[in-house]
């Protein structure tokens, strides 16, 4: 009985994707491969009168700078919010990772951040960083100086300050992998070695830190494929500026698409970027499973 509900369910699952593949991921696919291959805009008339025109437009995405500028903010906001989302989460499970009076709060009060809705966060964030705004005054009086800088308006801060807000809000994800990742730990190498005079340092960078190691490179991998995609916060925040400061590549597609109108460069510049971003999923995976090779060859090793 048990064996039948079963196959009945992964029955239900597998017809509910092939559904979503064919009217869904489908249709889409084929209108990007013929809007990259056809000239069209929305002031050119019917979408099926469109004119072939071969690979001129994806030359077209390869001469534009603007698109170059783009994807290489996208890979500076996606690495470094990365990167101290990793520091982050880390060092917090570290801490929550032993018991003591009142953690589960302290759990709340961190994943708090995950559960917000990213437009919200964006307006909260533009409130607080305006020139006049809390956090110029309470750096103001921490500094006993006047400070008014336009966070979110000058070249010089808009990317890190939207690159902060990031890390706020994605700190939490990274955290909850790599508690459970501490909750997993053998115990018994970390008591043996205990037993054998090893200071919690080196427990930490011997024993944990391998074993932890999958665990960072997964939270690592997902992160940065989530960050290379973020667009409301961006979109919500400075729209791409000032002038282009903060113009990650999800923002300059929707600006080439649906501001500029031109459909056209749109789909060829997102098969482009698929491919990128397919490399990168290609590369990280082989990482991870490397990671993971590793992580046997350790637990075989007596």
């Amino acid at each position: 009985m048990v064996r039948q509900r079963g196959g009945r369910f992964g029955r239900a699952v597998f017809w509910t994707l092939v559904a979503l593949l064919v009217f869904l991921v489908v249709p889409i696919l084929f209108f990007q491969v013929y809007f990259s291959f056809h000239q069209w805009t929305v002031y050119l008339g019917e979408w099926w009168q469109a004119e072939f025109v071969g690979l001129e437009v994806f030359r077209e995405v390869f001469a534009d700078t603007r698109f170059y500028l783009s994807f290489l903010r996208s890979l500076v906001f996606a690495g470094g919010s990365t990167l101290l989302t990793l520091l982050l989460g880390f060092a917090l499970a570290l801490l929550m990772s032993k018991d003591f009076p009142g953690r589960s709060l302290f759990y709340l009060a961190f994943i708090t951040p995950m559960l917000m809705v990213p437009v919200v966060i964006a307006y909260d964030f533009e409130m607080l960083l305006v020139q006049q705004g809390p956090l110029n005054q309470l750096l103001s009086w921490l500094t006993g100086r006047t400070i008014q800088v336009p966070w979110l308006a000058q070249t010089a801060t808009a990317l890190l300050s939207v690159m902060l807000i990031e890390v706020w809000n994605w700190t939490p994800f990274v955290f909850i992998i790599l508690l459970a990742g501490f909750s997993s730990l053998p115990r018994e190498p970390i008591e043996a070695a205990r037993v054998l005079g090893a200071s919690r340092w080196q427990i930490f960078w011997g024993i944990q830190l391998p074993f932890l190691r999958p665990v960072l490179v997964l939270a690592g991998i997902l992160r940065f494929l989530e960050a290379l995609g973020e667009y409301a916060k961006v979109w919500t925040l400075t729209k791409g500026g000032p002038g282009t400061a903060t113009e990650t590549l999800p923002v300059y597609l929707y600006i080439t698409s649906w501001t500029h109108f031109n459909v056209s460069k749109g789909a060829a510049m997102s098969y482009v970027a698929l491919l990128v971003i397919g490399a990168i999923v290609y590369v990280s995976m082989r990482l991870l499973l490397r990671q993971q090779r590793a992580l046997k060859t350790m637990l075989r090793t007596p």
